[in-house]
């Protein structure tokens, strides 16, 4: 089931963007529900009620509303620490990308919305929620056991053990070495930033030149100097990918 929001403050897209959804995810015999919303602060009062998205619509410019669409977005970053939630701008300007930059988004869509458009952003993001139908498996002794990818936040190497950081906050600790898991994370968007520590793309909640801050936890982890350039050069690569 994929809970989305939209929220528009013209009534006609946001009718149109809801029927759009609806033929676009019907033959995919994907499960979904639409929350239509045409203010901000509707949508903040949703998510304060414990309300939770998997994918958001956000127009960028409101009339009614003193807030737009990207302070919204770094509200839900920043405030809530929600970095699970794919968001898509929706605007009648295309002059926003530094801005957008900063929040993560999956896509940007200009109006008029194209439905051709609208429907790859869906099965993008139909195809990313697949990937986090993944497991990751690991070896204690002689069994085998297996974790969701997307419960890693990061992973730390301390001497010979390794620890996967989860985001219910356990540890699971195992021997092994942090390449050979980078090796079987890196498909799906981890970065390695340090001899100790690789992380999970899309649980940053800030990354500068030398430092890397975890919205699940906090975490503030280094980026090790000679890897500076190659964590840069891959986030924005994985940023760029998931834009278009």
């Amino acid at each position: 089931m994929i809970r989305i929001a939209i929220c528009d403050d013209e009534v006609k897209v946001g009718a149109e963007l809801e029927e759009m959804v609806g033929k676009i995810l019907a033959p995919m015999k994907v499960k979904y529900e639409v929350d239509v919303l045409f203010a901000p602060e509707e949508l903040e009062r949703q998510m304060r009620q414990g309300v939770v998205y998997d994918l958001l619509f956000l127009d960028i410019e409101y009339l009614t509303s003193s807030k737009n669409g990207i302070e919204l977005a770094k509200l839900i970053r920043d405030v809530y620490l929600n970095n699970r939630v794919s968001i898509v701008f929706i605007s009648r300007e295309s002059k926003y990308a530094l801005e957008l930059f900063q929040v993560q988004p999956l896509d940007f869509l200009v109006k008029p919305l194209d439905e051709g458009k609208v429907g790859n952003v869906l099965r993008k993001y139909v195809e990313l929620s697949g990937i986090w139908k993944k497991e990751f498996s690991y070896k204690k002794g002689r069994n085998v056991y297996k974790v969701q990818v997307q419960d890693i936040v990061y992973v730390e190497s301390v001497g010979r053990k390794v620890f996967l950081h989860l985001v219910n906050q356990e540890e699971v600790e195992f021997y092994g070495s942090i390449g050979e898991v980078y090796e079987q994370l890196k498909a799906y968007d981890f970065l390695h930033i340090h001899a100790s520590y690789v992380v999970n793309y899309d649980h940053i909640a800030s990354l500068t030149f030398d430092r890397v801050k975890l919205a699940q936890g906090g975490a503030d982890l280094p980026i090790s100097r000679h890897r500076q350039d190659e964590v840069r050069s891959v986030y924005q690569a994985i940023f760029e990918r998931r834009m278009l």
